[in-house]
């Protein structure tokens, strides 16, 4: 890693707590029923997302124009916070404050809202182009790096702003692209000089680092590192290792981690992330059931259980059915209109579905009880797993746990690689 270019903001105990108001009334994240169990730190240490330490990174903006890649998840509870005007800064009704809405009462000079998939708003099908627009509460305008066109913002725009501030929740894994959209704002910031401020949020998978390394042929707009599927990181930290690893163009990167928080932490996540991922346990089961998507089965887009079910039409011996229809986030899911016979996960302990992690178990399911052959994958599947063997090995009869033992070596590797840039415990 380059000295200077990459700056931590340490763990503080002091500062401001920072608001959570939001422009975009989101959709909370289902209440799970277990209560889920804080595994290390004492159980009065609220987590407290890097957007709540005001006073480490307000300090940065002052005096610059100032542009934000944000969408619904961009909220924290920042009680007591107050604006320029000195009245509160606007709240949801669960009293979140919206990162846009804290920086512009606050006085700062925010002149564009950059969203990634799913729109600035997360209502977006995934893979849907969304066109820019304007936040109707600020006015500020909302430039979409998911229309189908923008790969970087244009000179003229990345000259409208001096630093970038980066604010979204991940989900821990190597096909969720909000990562890559930050990547890609990260390279075209280095260009132009402008620093960059991550604002980080917790990893709901935590430190599990499961699956094979991305070989880079089958790079897409699903995976753009030599990662695994499950990484082990949290935003600001892929930050740190893109730069350190040359991954990403050298920047002025300062990352403002979470308090009370380590890797070991179970972190429910208040904000659906995207809206295909409604609930915690969702979130847990999107490592083994999207590998789906690189198949002819569906695993709940257009349900009310999307990456909590799985089934086809012709898959036998099943007591549980499903028919994908129309849904906001799944306008025309996979088998729409199609009676599916399948698995209902969706009553599996969180805690059980919490150690999933990246199991091919279920694709294994399904591949042995259709025998398509060949036809059983698409060429995403590729893209999704991250290398070819594993298609070979599925249809030469291997077991998911074959299949495990052939990746952990260099997932263990790479677990040991990304220890310098690690942030928490």
């Amino acid at each position: 890693m380059r000295r200077g270019l990459i700056h931590s903001v340490a763990l503080l105990l002091g500062g401001a707590l920072a608001a959570q108001a939001s422009t975009l009334t989101p959709t909370p994240l289902l209440t799970p029923t277990e209560t889920p169990t804080r595994t290390s730190a004492p159980a009065a240490a609220q987590t407290l997302v890097g957007m709540t330490d005001t006073a480490a990174y307000f300090p940065l903006l002052r005096g610059r124009r100032v542009a934000v890649l944000a969408n619904q998840t961009s909220v924290a509870e920042l009680p007591g916070v107050r604006g320029a005007s000195g009245a509160a800064v606007t709240t949801d009704g669960a009293g979140r404050v919206h990162l846009v809405d804290l920086l512009h009462e606050s006085g700062f000079d925010v002149r564009a809202i950059f969203s990634p998939e799913h729109g600035f708003r997360g209502t977006a099908d995934a893979g849907e182009h969304v066109s820019g627009s304007t936040d109707p509460r600020t006015g500020i305008p909302i430039r979409s790096l998911y229309d189908g066109r923008t790969q970087r913002p244009s000179d003229e725009t990345m000259r409208s702003f001096d630093v970038l501030v980066v604010d979204m929740q991940d989900v821990g894994l190597r096909f969720y692209t909000y990562y890559i959209t930050m990547l890609r704002m990260m390279d075209a910031c280095a260009a132009f000089g402008h620093p960059v401020v991550v604002l980080d949020r917790p990893n709901p998978n935590g430190d599990k680092v499961e699956g094979p390394l991305l070989d880079m042929r089958y790079k897409s707009g699903v995976g753009a590192l030599p990662i695994p599927v499950l990484h082990g990181l949290t935003m600001g930290e892929i930050a740190r290792m893109s730069v350190g690893e040359g991954w990403a163009a050298p920047c002025d990167l300062t990352v403002v981690a979470c308090r009370n928080y380590t890797h070991a932490t179970e972190y429910v996540l208040p904000v659906a992330p995207s809206p295909n991922l409604p609930t915690q346990r969702a979130v847990y089961l999107y490592a083994a059931l999207c590998p789906f998507e690189g198949t002819v089965v569906s695993l709940g887009r257009g349900t009310g259980k999307p990456f909590e079910i799985y089934g086809h039409p012709d898959l036998t011996g099943r007591t549980f059915a499903f028919t994908p229809r129309p849904t906001p986030g799944a306008k025309h899911p996979p088998l729409e209109g199609r009676t599916c016979q399948g698995e209902d996960l969706s009553h599996l302990p969180l805690a059980e579905a919490r150690t999933k992690g990246f199991t091919l178990q279920y694709v294994i399911d399904a591949y042995n009880d259709l025998k398509l052959g060949e036809g059983f994958f698409t060429p995403m599947f590729e893209k999704l797993v991250g290398v070819g063997w594993v298609r070979e090995m599925i249809l030469s009869g291997a077991s998911d746990a074959e299949i495990r033992a052939r990746w952990e070596p260099e997932a263990e590797a790479f677990r040991a690689r990304r220890a310098k840039y690690l942030l928490y415990e």
